[in-house]
């Protein structure tokens, strides 16, 4: 039984040798201990927060108000107490609104989409070259790339999305795109 001790305890320090005798130069080097008194990244630094990825967009204005993305394809509905209620991706069409505050000028509960697709909850706040630009959702619940091609200022959403847009986006409403 001693010999398979001792056998065993050899064993160990040599894989204990060959452990240390790998170990990179840096890895072992003393490190200074972080006082309780000062932040471990040094000064007086803290770690930045990470942003809210669902978060309205702070230069987005203030009150009552749709915002509308067009970098993340994501629009935001905010009550007058600044407070998102519902935020979702969109799909914006070849022609898309100047960033800039806007208001919703009309909207049609059922029409044909400049793309011939049959849409509804139309929610028109601009133009951009004579084009209208406005949310709405297509009728079979489709948000497939638009045709680069076709003059068309849709921005499509889900059915879900396109309900709530249409019963929060009255005529008068802000709608503030941002970039």
């Amino acid at each position: 039984m001693a010999a398979l001790t001792a056998a065993a305890v050899a064993a160990v320090g040599f894989l204990a040798y060959q452990a240390s005798a790998n170990v990179p130069d840096d890895l072992g080097a003393a490190k200074p201990k972080a006082s309780s008194s000062s932040p471990a990244t040094g000064g007086n630094a803290r770690p930045k927060p990470k942003k809210d990825p669902l978060a309205v967009p702070s230069a987005s204005g203030t009150g009552m108000r749709v915002v509308y993305a067009l970098g993340d394809r994501r629009v935001w509905l905010v009550d007058a107490g600044n407070k998102s209620t519902r935020t979702f991706k969109v799909m914006p069409s070849a022609v898309q609104a100047r960033p800039g505050v806007y208001q919703v000028t009309s909207r049609s509960g059922r029409v044909t989409g400049s793309d011939g697709v049959p849409i509804e909850h139309v929610v028109r706040f601009a133009t951009n070259n004579d084009v209208a630009i406005g949310f709405s959702a297509a009728q079979d619940g489709s948000m497939e790339s638009p045709d680069p091609t076709l003059k068309a200022g849709g921005v499509r959403m889900s059915r879900a999305d396109g309900n709530a847009v249409w019963t929060f986006a009255t005529v008068g409403v802000k709608v503030n795109v941002v970039s």
